[in-house]
């Protein structure tokens, strides 16, 4: 029933999606951009059961976490200098191509404003790169998968928490939420959050000579390898199901730069499946 009910989701925000790629591009600075915009892939959550995840097909629990693991392990590491390009694909605005779509303020941004001063983007690492002590090493810390642009001042107050519901609402976060140990992203991009989790637990085992991450029940997990908190992240993961702009980015990941996908947006059953 949950993978029924996901799909049926994922068809309803799909067809959102594709009206209201349609509007006008979103204001640079004050209202938040409709993140859910993008030009439709070719692709559906099957297109790859057959090759890419064959071998992951009809397990479940630890034996498919293993195999995804296997799978998405093959892949074309970037530098972190690399990623501040790349991130201008992956994250393009569909209705402005000079700009880039900010995760947690929704707003639409221009390419060219990436740094670390105010009012520039700069680069998120949704996993947090102290819980587990990565870093910008080459492999987690400039795993695209959980890299996405952020607003600066908005990045820092988010900085290592982990994420929960709850807090106070932060300025010009397009509705998010924090407190002091933890962090709510805005509605709309709460499944991208918990999938772009989900893929770094999956992905990093404690081999390449880095820690092993884990989604666990809890927050306040400082420099630990573990981030919570699970039962939030999965209902954020089913509530907001992949829309066309994450596929869409999932897809560029894959073809462009890593060659590797996040398998929680192709399948977000499978969350339930392992978790």
């Amino acid at each position: 029933m949950l993978a029924i009910r996901t799909r049926r989701r994922k068809a309803a925000a799909l067809a959102t999606a594709a009206v209201l790629a349609g509007l006008a591009a979103p204001s640079l600075t004050a209202t938040p951009a409709t993140a859910t915009t993008a030009t439709t892939t070719n692709t559906t959550n099957t297109d790859y059961d057959a090759t890419y995840y064959k071998d992951a097909i009809g397990k479940t629990g630890t034996s498919l976490k293993s195999s995804l693991h296997t799978i998405i392990s093959d892949q074309t590491k970037l530098s972190y200098s690399a990623v501040w390009d790349a991130l201008k694909s992956t994250d393009e605005d569909p209705a402005d191509s000079g700009n880039v779509i900010l995760l947690y303020s929704g707003v639409s941004r221009s390419k060219s404003l990436n740094g670390g001063d105010t009012g520039d983007w700069n680069r998120e690492h949704t996993w947090a790169k102290s819980h587990g002590d990565f870093g910008t090493a080459t492999g987690p810390g400039t795993d695209l998968h959980h890299l996405r642009p952020s607003d600066v001042r908005v990045n820092s107050v988010r900085g290592n928490k982990d994420f929960d519901n709850g807090g106070s609402a932060v300025d010009d976060g397009g509705g998010s939420l924090t407190d002091s140990d933890s962090f709510e992203p805005r509605d709309a991009v709460k499944g991208d959050v918990a999938r772009m989790i989900f893929y770094m637990a999956v992905r990093y085992e404690g081999g390449d000579g880095f820690a092993d991450l884990e989604v666990n029940g809890q927050v306040g997990n400082g420099s630990n390898p573990y981030i919570g908190k699970l039962s939030v992240l999965k209902a954020w993961s089913d509530e907001d199901p992949p829309d066309a702009f994450e596929e869409h980015r999932n897809q560029v990941i894959y073809d462009d730069y890593q060659h590797n996908r996040n398998p929680f947006v192709d399948h977000p059953e499978w969350v339930e499946s392992i978790w």
